[in-house]
């Protein structure tokens, strides 16, 4: 397996950044850090970073602001949603689930849902084909 980074870009100038190798340690609070001090975080209703990716896996540390939500109609992925801040919302199968922080709520492929942020939240998304 080769290693594999994300080169550095107008909104993340720090340079390039690991995000696959045999073994990879993440640095969660220092991801946290670095996304609420951009200015997507202050512009937007979210920010978001893809700490891992493999041809099988993303993980992706999203936050965001109260009533920020993030849906699909068509999803193609198993999915899981751990909640580090904050509680959410997930609609799925027209039920509504919320979690709090140190929960998770886990999705089967193909099912539809929509994740809505009912305090100001922070995510662990983890998407596996």
């Amino acid at each position: 397996m080769e290693h594999e980074s994300l080169d550095a870009t107008h909104n993340r100038p720090e340079g390039d950044r690991q995000i696959n190798s045999p073994v990879l340690s993440i640095d969660i609070p220092s991801y946290i850090d670095q996304i609420k001090n951009e200015n997507a975080w202050q512009e937007n209703d979210r920010n978001a970073i893809t700490v891992f990716k493999s041809d099988k896996m993303r993980i992706v540390l999203v936050a965001l602001h109260r009533k920020a939500e993030i849906q699909t109609a068509h999803p193609d992925n198993f999915l899981s949603i751990q909640v580090l801040k904050g509680r959410i919302g997930v609609v799925a199968d027209v039920k509504q689930t919320d979690a709090d922080k140190g929960q998770i709520i886990t999705l089967h492929d193909k099912i539809p849902y929509k994740i809505k942020a009912l305090k100001k939240s922070l995510i662990l998304l983890t998407v596996v084909e």
